[in-house]
C-alpha cells in the first residue's frame, strides 16, 4: 500500500547533490589549502574524503560529522558540514547539530586567529549554518507529520474495514432471521402435517404410506440444514462451522442414496476409500455435491438411472455423478442454480475444481476433486 512517507528523495538527485558538494568542496579546499598547514593536495583529498562520508544518508552519519568539523575548521571548507548539520538537525538531534556547528566556528578561529578563510556571507558563517539547521528541523518536522498521517490514515482504514465486516455480519443475521421466520414455518408444518398422516399408515395403502415416511423424513432433514444454514450465516468464517460438526462419511452417504431410491431413483454406487482419514470439511463438501447431483437429476431427469462414483483418499477426494437423459418433473422450474453456484464455492475455496455440464448421451454430469489438507495448504503458502 503506497503511503506518504514512500515519497522520499529520489537517488539521483542524491547522487547530485553529493556530487556538486564534492565539486565546491575540492575547489575551495584546493584555493584555500595552500594558506593553511596542509597543502593544496592534501586539502584536496580530506574534502573529497569528507564529501565521501556523505554518500550514506545515515549510516555514517557520526564519522561524517567528525570529519565534516575538521575540514570546516582546519580548511574553511563549509559544503560538508552544511549537509551534516541539516541532516542530524532532521533526525532531531538539534542539540548535535548545534555543538557541530560551534566546534567547526571555533575551530577555524583557532587555526588562523588572524584571517577568517570561512566567511561565506556578509553577516559571517552563522547565516549558512543556522539555514541549514533551520532546514533539517523542517525537514524532520514534515516527516514526522507525514508519518502521522499514515498512521492516522492506516487506522481509518482498519475502522472501515470492521465496520463494514460488522455491517456484513450484520446483514447475515437479519438473512438469517428472515430465512427462519418463513422457511423454518412452513417445513415444521410440513414435518407436523406429514407425522399426523403417518399415524394413519394403517387407512393408507403401502405406497403412500411410504411416500409419507420419506416426506418426513425429508422434513426433517430439511428443517436441520436449514438449522446449519442459518448457524453459519450467525458465525464468522473464522468461527466453527455447524454444519461441519455432523460429519458425514460413507455411512451418511449410504442412507442418503437410500433416501434417493426410496423417492424413485434408480441409482448405482461405487463408494470407496476411507471416509475418517478425509478431513470433516471435504466429506462435507462431497456429501453436498453428491446430494446437490441427485436433487437435480430427480427434477430434471425423473426416472433415469444414475451412477455414483465417490472415492475418498489422502491424496485427494473424488465424486462424480452421472444421470442419464429423462424427462423433466414438476420441479424442475423451481431453484435458480445456485446450488451448483454454492457448491463451486465450496468446493474451490478447499482448493478443488468442480465441472458439471451435459454428457454426450443427453445425460448431465457433475464431478469434484479436492485435494488432501496437507497438499491444500502446500498450494495455499506457494501462492503466498
Amino acid at each position: 500500500m503506497f503511503t506518504l512517507t514512500d515519497r522520499t528523495w529520489p537517488r539521483w538527485a542524491d547522487a547530485l547533490l553529493i556530487a556538486l558538494v564534492g565539486f565546491l568542496s575540492a575547489q575551495e579546499a584546493y584555493i584555500r589549502g595552500g594558506d593553511r598547514l596542509l597543502g593544496p593536495e592534501a586539502a584536496v583529498a580530506l574534502a573529497v574524503a569528507t564529501t565521501a562520508t556523505l554518500i550514506p544518508r545515515e549510516r555514517f552519519l557520526p564519522l561524517a560529522a567528525v570529519m565534516a568539523v575538521a575540514t570546516a575548521a582546519l580548511l574553511g571548507v563549509a559544503p560538508p558540514l552544511l549537509v551534516v548539520l541539516f541532516r542530524t538537525a532532521r533526525r532531531g538531534r538539534t542539540g548535535l547539530a548545534v555543538l557541530c556547528a560551534a566546534a567547526a566556528l571555533a575551530g577555524n578561529r583557532f587555526a588562523d586567529p588572524g584571517r577568517n578563510l570561512w566567511t561565506l556571507h556578509l553577516y559571517g558563517p552563522v547565516m549558512p549554518l543556522a539555514l541549514a539547521l533551520a532546514l533539517g528541523l523542517w525537514a524532520g518536522s514534515h516527516r514526522r507529520l507525514v508519518a502521522a498521517l499514515d498512521d492516522q490514515v492506516e487506522r481509518l482504514r482498519v475502522e472501515r474495514g470492521l465496520r463494514a465486516e460488522q455491517a456484513r455480519l450484520a446483514e447475515r443475521a437479519r438473512i438469517a432471521a428472515e430465512m427462519h421466520d418463513v422457511l423454518a414455518h412452513r417445513l415444521t408444518v410440513l414435518a407436523l402435517h406429514a407425522g399426523a398422516l403417518r399415524r394413519r399408515a394403517a387407512d393408507l395403502p403401502e405406497p403412500v404410506a411410504e411416500r409419507l415416511a420419506l416426506l418426513r423424513t425429508t422434513s426433517t432433514e430439511a428443517l436441520a440444514d436449514l438449522r446449519d444454514v442459518l448457524g453459519a450465516l450467525r458465525h464468522t468464517d473464522d468461527g466453527p462451522d455447524a454444519a461441519d460438526r455432523r460429519e458425514p462419511g460413507l455411512g451418511e452417504l449410504r442412507e442418503l442414496l437410500d433416501e434417493a431410491r426410496a423417492a424413485g431413483q434408480s441409482i448405482e454406487a461405487d463408494l470407496a476409500g476411507d471416509a475418517a482419514s478425509v478431513p470433516v470439511s471435504h466429506r462435507l463438501a462431497v456429501h453436498r455435491v453428491v446430494r446437490e447431483a441427485l436433487t437435480n437429476a430427480r427434477k430434471h431427469a425423473s426416472g433415469a438411472p444414475v451412477r455414483v462414483a465417490v472415492h475418498y483418499g489422502t491424496a485427494e477426494s473424488a465424486v462424480e455423478v452421472r444421470s442419464a437423459a429423462g424427462t423433466p418433473s414438476e420441479a424442475a422450474g423451481l431453484g435458480g442454480g445456485y446450488g451448483l453456484i454454492g457448491l463451486t464455492e465450496r468446493v474451490t475455496a478447499l482448493g478443488g475444481r468442480l465441472e458439471y455440464g451435459p454428457t454426450d448421451e443427453g445425460g448431465w454430469r457433475v464431478a469434484a476433486t479436492v485435494p488432501g489438507a496437507g497438499r491444500h495448504t502446500t498450494e495455499r503458502a506457494g501462492a503466498a
